[in-house]
């Protein structure tokens, strides 16, 4: 099958369901950088959903979308034919929500944690490359990001004990909030 440019598939998004939300709600067709435009897609579903859900259930909530995500990456390959197409971004907006769950609302926080994950997700150290290279289908579109996130988190919580938050803040989110 033969690649597709943005322009083609902007139409297709649009019409199918895979598809618009593994687009991330057609933001994956942004150039450049599709899958930094498609991260960013977390921060104002985090924040509508941690004004109603507690801790634990952005938790399950970004847990679940990971498992809807390999299903819809798996159908939207199939569609286009393409392993990983760069417009599927489901996975970025995933891993990052669930980051968000995990550190306090605080704006220069989520610019930190933003910053790191897209080094991470980018540049793929620490067996994120590895898992990236062998693991294909959806499952793999979504791990690696998924590992990118579960580093990320463990730089935040190091970063986290040196910044001086009230206790109480820290304790209302769960460990490390």
């Amino acid at each position: 099958m033969q690649k597709e440019n943005n322009l083609d598939l902007f139409p297709r998004v649009f019409k199918n369901p895979n598809l618009f939300l593994a687009c991330g709600f057609g933001v994956g067709l942004i150039r450049p950088g599709p899958g930094t435009w498609g991260t960013l897609i977390a921060l104002p579903i985090h924040h509508a959903l941690s004004l109603v859900f507690n801790f634990e259930v952005l938790i399950i909530f970004w847990i679940s979308m990971f498992f809807v995500g390999v299903l819809v990456c798996r159908a939207s390959e199939k569609i286009l034919g393409e392993l990983d197409h760069s417009a599927i971004v489901i996975d970025e907006f995933v891993a990052f929500g669930l980051i968000l769950a995990f550190i306090p609302n605080y704006l220069y926080l989520h610019l930190v944690a933003f910053v790191l994950f897209r080094i991470f997700d980018i540049f793929k150290p620490f067996g994120i490359g590895y898992i990236d290279q062998r693991v294909k289908g959806g499952l793999g579109v979504m791990l690696d990001d998924l590992l990118a996130a579960g580093y990320t988190i463990v730089v935040m919580i190091v970063l986290l004990l040196f910044v001086n938050l009230p206790l109480s803040e820290r304790l209302a989110y769960g460990f490390l909030r």
